[in-house]
């Protein structure tokens, strides 16, 4: 079984920005597991532990469905939390750009993965980079004011041309992503 997911990933020239809105964020000394910089994405789909046929599978609707999207571009927003900045549990920063163009993909590729047996989100589907996941209250308040007042990254535009199918590889020293399938938008 191959533990998967679909997301785009990010260019390279972002990293130092995710870096720095982590380093702003690390000061609050709030209890947070941080994602490491080079897994930060956004996460179309998690699919759990699919066979090989599922990858096929997948990787099919997606490249048909990917076939007609043209690419699309992202900015990085300002920072945030879920469920909300005086309770977070996952620390983020906002997506904005072509959202309008990213949800209707979204939608298409939901369609596609139910008809295959991966049942539709149940919540709306809202673009973030996760920064990190809040372990404990420790240095909650502290947290909270940190994201209220973190200035919004600056970060130049990016533009989607490709989704990835990786593989999630799970140790005690965190995950590791794999990609399985390159998947370019547009034709």
């Amino acid at each position: 079984m191959i533990r998967a997911f679909l997301a785009v990933d990010l260019p390279a020239s972002l990293r130092p920005v995710l870096a720095w809105a982590q380093e702003e964020l690390k000061k609050s000394g709030a209890d947070v597991k941080w994602v490491p910089v080079g897994n930060i994405h956004i996460t179309l789909k998690f699919f759990g532990n699919i066979t090989d046929t599922q990858v096929t599978d997948i990787t099919e609707a997606a490249r048909s469905l990917a076939a007609d999207q043209e690419p699309f571009t992202l900015t990085v927003t300002d920072a945030g939390a879920f469920p909300t900045p005086k309770s977070p549990r996952v620390v983020w920063l906002g997506v904005g750009g072509d959202l309008e163009i990213m949800r209707t993909f979204y939608r298409r590729l939901e369609t596609a993965f139910a008809a295959l047996g991966f049942p539709q989100e149940d919540r709306p589907f809202s673009p973030h980079l996760t920064l990190g996941r809040v372990k404990s209250p420790l240095g909650r308040v502290a947290l909270t004011q940190s994201l209220v007042h973190l200035p919004p990254p600056e970060a130049p535009p990016f533009q989607v041309s490709e989704v990835v199918l990786f593989r999630s590889q799970l140790s005690p020293q965190g995950a590791t992503y794999l990609p399985l399938k390159v998947i370019p938008l547009g034709r």
